[in-house]
């Protein structure tokens, strides 16, 4: 009887056609320890390459950290002016203190750009400022 080989799905494709050997033998161990190996070199690769891909995400450019940057003044003085409107009502937002609070405390990206910069240390003194003051105001209240 003679053995050709296995088909189907589980076969292996590779560059050389596996040849059947018509004898039996145990020590199979070297056989079987080669596509292990070779299905966990494939699965590092994969994962190297999904951290290639991660870091590259990562990276940042001047334009979007610039971005960033001016969005997050925009919402530093989005949230001022929506606890200037709360307090001509005479109602203490804490949300919008809490929110204020929040956006102070992010990781501001630095672009730079000294002018925006001097802009954005000033809108965060700013908030800080008015922070404090409400701080005061719940306290002696």
């Amino acid at each position: 009887m003679k053995v050709t080989g296995t088909t189907g799905p589980s076969a292996l494709t590779g560059g050389k056609p596996a040849r059947a050997s018509a004898g039996f033998s145990l020590g199979q161990t070297g056989a079987t320890a080669a596509p292990s190996a070779a299905s966990a070199s494939a699965a590092t690769s994969g994962v190297n390459d999904v951290s290639a891909l991660m870091a590259l995400q990562g990276i940042e450019g001047p334009l979007e950290k610039r971005r960033r940057a001016v969005r997050r003044g925009a919402g530093l003085l989005d949230r001022l002016d929506e606890m200037k409107m709360a307090l001509l009502s005479g109602e203490p937002d804490e949300a919008v203190l809490q929110q204020l609070s929040r956006t102070l405390r992010e990781d501001r990206p630095d672009d730079g750009d000294a002018g925006l910069n001097d802009l954005l240390d000033q809108i965060d003194l700013r908030a800080s400022v008015e922070l404090a003051k409400a701080e005061m105001r719940r306290g002696g209240s």
